[in-house]
């Protein structure tokens, strides 16, 4: 079966749906099944966080994958991945929330200014609201051009939320660092049609 004929199929859906749960899936299996580790709230926290990371990654890859493959169908994908990577940033922080701080607001304020890392999470957390809120159709079609020009934030939160990962990690730097060169390769992509578009507008002028 070809490329275009997987993507654009009625099962396609419903695949990347389940994929996408997967992992929270398996950690709950995990959970009740006590194979969590020593910690399983830390465990918890960290494999949502990880997971939010990786699919956000993936929805922006989803944009180049249809240029390198010439498959439109890619970008069908695009919303309910980005929309998965919000629920298990949401996942993340409802942890850490409960687990950390026991639901009180001050002592959570007060940890998010004491630590910088995690007022880097926090950050990203807070500015992936308005993208998931707006991700419908009816919102893309009451913001216009202004809906693109939001969802522009997607790259600062990237970077705030690999930055969050590096800084949370003590030794083990590759994980994070796999995720860094992946989101310059995918930043040079969206930067580098601009800069064609612009020198080919500069030639044309001349």
């Amino acid at each position: 079966m070809a490329l275009a004929d997987v993507l654009k199929a009625v099962w396609a859906r419903p695949v990347v749906h389940l994929l996408c749960l997967l992992p929270l899936i398996l950690l709950v299996i995990g959970a009740f099944g006590d194979a969590l580790g020593a910690n399983p709230v830390e465990k918890l926290t960290h494999e949502t966080g990880q997971w939010a990371l990786r699919l956000l990654l993936v929805t922006l890859a989803l944009s180049p994958l249809r240029q390198w493959t010439g498959q439109a169908a890619w970008i069908r994908f695009r919303r309910a991945v980005g929309l998965y990577s919000y629920f298990y940033c949401c996942c993340h922080f409802a942890i850490w929330f409960v687990a950390d701080h026991s639901l009180d607001l001050a002592d959570m304020f007060e940890d998010v200014i004491k630590r910088p890392y995690i007022a880097l999470g926090f950050s990203a957390f807070l500015l992936l609201l308005p993208l998931a809120v707006t991700s419908n159709r009816a919102m893309i079609r009451r913001l216009g051009r202004r809906w693109k020009d939001l969802h522009q934030l997607v790259y600062a939160i990237l970077l705030l939320a690999i930055l969050h990962f590096l800084w949370l990690v003590k030794a083990d730097y590759l994980e994070p660092s796999i995720y860094a060169i992946i989101a310059v390769i995918l930043l040079l992509h969206r930067i580098g049609p601009i800069k064609r578009l612009k020198l080919k507008s500069f030639k044309a002028a001349r």
